[in-house]
């Protein structure tokens, strides 16, 4: 997501300098404003940093800042003033500003570094609070992988193993089946759960910055690198690294992944400074690694680096009546979020779920329950509230022999459809990631409709 910045400033020229200095970092979403009160005005979009002139046309510096506070004391504000009296600059920290920057050459780079240490405290706060919220829950494997199928108890065994050493783990498995649960409950029964969790889908980053997100870079290394970038490896230092669709990646990134594997070390792209590493690797695809050896899409050496321990799980129709087990979870947990009450099934649904294949695993029956619990009377789930066919909106889903891929399309659709468009909203409910039909929208592959 985009990093929002306000800058509040009368002089049209000098406002526009700042804007473009700071427009240099992509992630950086900067709007100017020549008033207080269109900036205020402006204030319920929740910008992180509001950078304001201490001499406005129509509100002091000081006044500004109390109203901002007033309005959402979290928001940082960076005054930036021709006045180089102590004396205001003391006041105006103590009020809540954040910094206090002197108009003058160094201005622009004075302010890039106050935004981007204000920016790197603020994610570290954030990873604290998600890093609490996460050691918090209960990671039991009864809790969060939900079934009693023998197939799912030798999962549970080998997840139980998985958490006794720091063996690297390989997760394959259809799509929608759970990968990053697995990998989750066995970073946090490890005796490394108190650090940090850091999960990558390789498939979802951009090829041009696929290398960047991972090893990080230098400010310089390329063009559009306007500061340093922490990689995915050295933010996972100490704790689990979770690597995503691994048989998505080229060659050459192979390669260079495998050597920060051997040498246990990476190097950030324009640098020549090493970090030594102190991770555990999991990693998971849908595909057959060995195949894809044989293929000569995969490396092999890197390949028998990642195998480690392989666990595969299996889909939810090979799981028997776990499909009734999750049916009754992810009902129970749709009715305590949306304030209904307590739900029933009847015979015939329960025949009817035992029935059906279930393409789409464990992601495809949350969809299909979710609206069932829509659709019911309020008190009984029915055979006809569990409708397959609507999830795809014709009459063709169970019939129509499509790519998996088409078919999660196709459930993707319908509920961006029910929520409004809402992304956000949607990837909560489907347990996907944001990015996923970010990318999926991009490449036409579902429409938001109107």
């Amino acid at each position: 997501m985009s990093y929002k910045i306000y800058i509040i400033e009368d002089d049209p020229w000098y406002g526009e300098l700042l804007k473009y200095q700071l427009s240099m970092n992509p992630d950086y979403e900067v709007s100017l404003f020549s008033n207080a009160k269109d900036g205020l005005d402006a204030l319920y979009k929740k910008p992180d940093v509001v950078c304001i002139d201490y001499s406005l046309p129509d509100m002091t510096g000081e006044k500004l800042l109390q109203k901002i506070k007033a309005e959402n004391n979290a928001i940082p504000v960076v005054v930036i003033s021709g006045q180089e009296q102590i004396s205001i600059a003391v006041n105006l920290l103590k009020a809540g500003a954040r910094d206090y920057i002197v108009k003058d050459e160094n201005t622009k780079d004075l302010l890039w570094n106050a935004i981007l240490k204000i920016r790197e405290n603020a994610d570290l706060k954030q990873e604290v609070e998600v890093l609490k919220e996460q050691l918090e829950q209960k990671f039991s494997f009864e809790k969060t992988i939900i079934g009693q199928s023998q197939a799912l108890k030798k999962i549970f065994s080998l997840v139980e193993k998985a958490t006794q050493s720091n063996i690297n783990v390989s997760i394959t498995g259809e799509t929608g089946t759970g990968k990053e649960l697995i990998a989750k409950a066995i970073h946090f029964n490890s005796d490394r759960k108190k650090k940090p969790f850091v999960a990558v889908n390789m498939a979802a980053i951009p090829k041009e910055l696929i290398e960047s997100e991972l090893f990080g870079h230098e400010k310089g290394a390329f063009t559009g690198a306007a500061g340093q970038k922490i990689g995915k490896f050295e933010e996972a230092q100490g704790g689990t690294l979770f690597l995503d669709e691994i048989s998505e990646m080229d060659l050459t990134l192979q390669s260079k992944i495998l050597r920060v594997l051997q040498e246990r070390e990476v190097v950030k792209i324009g640098g020549n400074q090493t970090t030594k590493l102190d991770i555990r690797l999991l990693s998971a695809t849908q595909k057959n690694l060995a195949e894809e050896v044989k293929k000569g899409t995969f490396r092999e050496d890197l390949y028998y680096r990642l195998i480690g321990l392989p666990i595969d799980i299996p889909p939810l129709r090979s799981r028997g009546k776990d499909v009734l087990i999750l049916a009754r979870h992810f009902v129970d947990e749709f009715c305590k979020e949306n304030k209904m009450k307590h739900l029933t099934f009847s015979a015939a649904s329960k025949d009817k779920l035992l029935a059906y294949n279930f393409p789409g695993n464990v992601r495809e029956l949350k969809a299909i329950m979710d609206l069932a619990a829509v659709l019911s009377d309020g008190k009984e789930i029915t055979d006809g509230d569990i409708n397959f066919t609507t999830v795809r909106g014709d009459d063709h889903f169970t019939t129509e022999e499509k790519s998996l891929r088409a078919y999660s399309c196709d459930i993707l659709s319908f509920f961006l459809k029910k929520y409004n468009n809402d992304v956000v909203e949607v990837a909560r409910r489907l347990d996907i990631g944001k990015s996923t039909i970010y990318n999926m929208l991009k490449n036409n592959e579902i429409t938001l409709e109107n």
